[in-house]
């Protein structure tokens, strides 16, 4: 089973300035909007006077959470910054391997919700939202073997019983043949070390893209908000003056596709 996300876990998945507007909303309703409202018993003014009280120690607590929020934000932007290939994913620990994988997946466009009380091995790491799909992710930060079929039986149970939209397993090194067969004929993506690679290093450019998906229509469609795609030509980074599929809904939507 998917453990259900905590309270804390919500906060923590907030962004930090949406941490810092609910200090702001929290002191001010506490401090000045309950002291000012009529009750009628005196258990409930009782209780109104005591959360005024309280009302700076629980702003802080979100401005605790905002600074948390900020800190992973940023340690998770330099993973990306600092990643280089296969050995640079085996140097990383399990708990950073994770946090690579989970915000490659959100710079795609995905939401994305953190399993934090998982182990190394425990089950579900990440679980993706986009256009109303929900993908269960593995990751499997192992040094000295290949990622074996069990692990991919495994994520189908969980997807199976969740009825989720599909899975991935992500890996730091390499799949057996047999677990390749397997995802393959379930329809699950398999991610080694090289192709998570392939995935970050258009993130670590301002003129991100994201993979190319061949299509039979004369029509390409935005991978986001499915709506038709335009030419476009990068104006900064290493592929500044190169050309890209770039959404019409621009700025309001920023899906971009490779050209072959």
């Amino acid at each position: 089973m998917v453990r259900n996300k905590t309270l804390v876990d919500e906060l923590l998945s907030l962004p930090w300035w949406l941490n810092l507007i609910l200090a702001a909303i929290a002191y001010v309703t506490l401090k000045y909007g309950l002291p000012n409202t009529n009750f009628s018993t005196s258990t409930f003014k009782a209780l109104s006077n005591a959360f005024s009280s309280m009302a700076g120690i629980i702003a802080m607590l979100f401005v605790l959470f905002a600074c948390v929020s900020a800190f992973n934000s940023w340690r998770k932007g330099e993973l990306i910054k600092r990643h280089t290939g296969v050995t640079s994913s085996k140097n990383l620990t399990w708990r950073e391997f994770e946090y690579l994988v989970s915000e490659t997946y959100r710079r795609q466009g995905y939401q994305v919700s953190e399993n934090s009380s998982a182990g190394p091995d425990g089950g579900i790491d990440l679980i993706l939202k986009k256009n109303n799909d929900t993908v269960f992710v593995q990751c499997k930060h192992w040094q000295s073997k290949n990622v074996g079929v069990g692990v991919i039986r495994e994520l189908l149970g969980v997807i199976t019983a969740e009825k989720a939209t599909g899975g991935i397993v992500v890996c730091s090194g390499e799949f057996t043949a047999e677990a390749r067969v397997f995802a393959k004929a379930n329809n699950i993506e398999l991610i080694n070390g090289e192709k998570l690679y392939n995935l970050i290093k258009p993130l670590q450019t301002n003129a991100a893209y994201t993979p190319h998906i061949k299509t039979a229509s004369t029509e390409i469609y935005c991978p986001v908000c499915k709506s038709p795609m335009v030419l476009r030509q990068a104006k900064r980074g290493p592929n500044a003056g190169g050309n890209f599929l770039g959404c019409k809904r621009f700025p309001q939507c920023r899906g971009t596709r490779q050209i072959e």
